[in-house]
């Protein structure tokens, strides 16, 4: 994948598939502007690993659910490099598991904000800096397939509302700019490190088909791609990532 030239931003760049998707743009080529709320290590190390490399890259704090935030975050990256080609919102969460009795109107606008809003804002943001042939990468899951697991509803509907907003966006904003979405499976990052059980981790693994849970950089592999022109006829798909465990 080449996009030597481009511009992309990445919210909650910091950890995990975030940064992955960072590096591995840079990796292609782009200049890649960086969002993080709170792993400044992580995106602060990924930055400096892109510029001794030769590429082009910062790093900058801000709460995605704030306008602005978005709207700092956004200015810089067009007065750093220009234009914007690429945006990967990857800011999300689960933020406890809650079961239907459990879930109160804020536990339900806190998760909302973190997974729909946040991806919203940055995407309305980027929009009136885009190029025409830019891509955006939204992060589902495949929550928003199959429901989740225990309490995680509130979770699982966001995600199921990410992917209903990137088919409507890939209507809306064709043919200049495609939209696409991932729907990862069961992915070794800190999401499952604090909300899921070893064991139940270790199961799903063994009835996965690659017996395996993936890692950030296959996720990030698939959204470089999708951001890619090797990619130039998908607009509005919600790929599955999970190593065959669910087909939709």
């Amino acid at each position: 994948m080449n996009l030597n030239g481009k511009t992309a931003i990445v919210t909650g760049g910091g950890r995990d598939i975030g940064r992955a998707c960072v590096l591995a743009l840079a990796e292609a080529g782009a200049n890649v502007a960086v969002n993080y709320h709170s792993s400044s290590a992580g995106a602060d190390s990924a930055v400096a690993e892109i510029i001794a490399a030769g590429g082009k890259a910062f790093a900058l704090q801000g709460d995605m659910t704030q306008e602005a935030d978005v709207r700092a975050f956004v200015e810089k990256t067009v007065a750093e490099f220009g234009a914007i080609d690429v945006v990967i919102p990857v800011t999300g969460g689960l933020v406890a598991r809650k079961t239907i009795s459990e879930i109160t109107p804020e536990h339900w606008k806190t998760v909302f904000d973190l997974n729909v809003m946040t991806a919203f804002s940055i995407i309305q943001a980027a929009l009136p800096h885009m190029n025409t042939g830019g891509a955006i990468v939204n992060m589902a899951s495949q929550a928003a397939r199959d429901g989740g697991g225990p309490g995680a509803m509130a979770y699982a509907a966001t995600k199921g509302a990410v992917l209903t907003m990137t088919r409507s966006m890939a209507k809306e904003l064709a043919p200049n700019i495609r939209v696409n979405a991932l729907c990862p499976g069961m992915i070794d990052t800190d999401f499952h490190n604090t909300f899921t059980k070893p064991e139940v981790r270790q199961h799903v693994a063994g009835i996965t088909p690659l017996k395996r849970e993936g890692t950030s950089e296959d996720v990030a592999n698939l959204a470089v791609y999708l951001a890619s022109d090797k990619a130039a006829f998908v607009t509005g798909a919600c790929v599955d990532i999970n190593g065959g465990l669910f087909f939709s």
